[in-house]
């Protein structure tokens, strides 16, 4: 089984480094946004840099293409995401070859819901949340407690 591990730099992807026991000995690799952190984990791991959406359209339009040229190029048979807007092109189209979409909600969302978490609610094969007060907007998920 092949691993794509898919979040944007920073916090996102701090999370999902918590997470590394799940990916350990099994092929992977992460697909995130270039900043200082991560581009120090391209020492250690199989990283593809991407382009941060941030809400603007034509950066979104670079972020599919790249995530799908990758995504066709790796054929990984699982997405696990922390968000957010670097990574959700690469969940989609995950979906659209029919594979499975882990999605975790962000650790700092304790209140309300991310864009991400509003996105990957409806479409991820699995949506874990940090916080038992989740559970209350997002009805479906499970509650799998913090990666920290």
């Amino acid at each position: 089984m092949k691993i794509c591990c898919a979040s944007s730099a920073g916090g996102h992807l701090t999370e999902l480094l918590q997470l590394s026991e799940t990916f350990e000995g099994r092929e992977h690799y992460f697909l995130t946004d270039k900043r200082l952190d991560s581009e120090e984990l391209a020492g250690r791991e199989k990283v593809f840099f991407i382009e941060c959406p941030r809400r603007n359209p034509l950066k979104l339009i670079v972020n599919l293409w790249q995530s799908m040229k990758i995504f066709v190029k790796e054929k990984p048979d699982l997405v696990i995401s922390t968000g957010a807007d670097t990574a959700i092109a690469t969940c989609l189209i995950a979906k659209l070859f029919g594979k499975k979409v882990v999605f975790i909600e962000s650790f700092c969302r304790i209140r309300e819901k991310s864009l991400s978490g509003r996105i990957m609610y409806r479409l991820a094969d699995l949506f874990l949340v940090q916080w038992k007060e989740n559970l209350e907007f997002y009805p479906k998920a499970e509650y799998a407690g913090s990666v920290f």
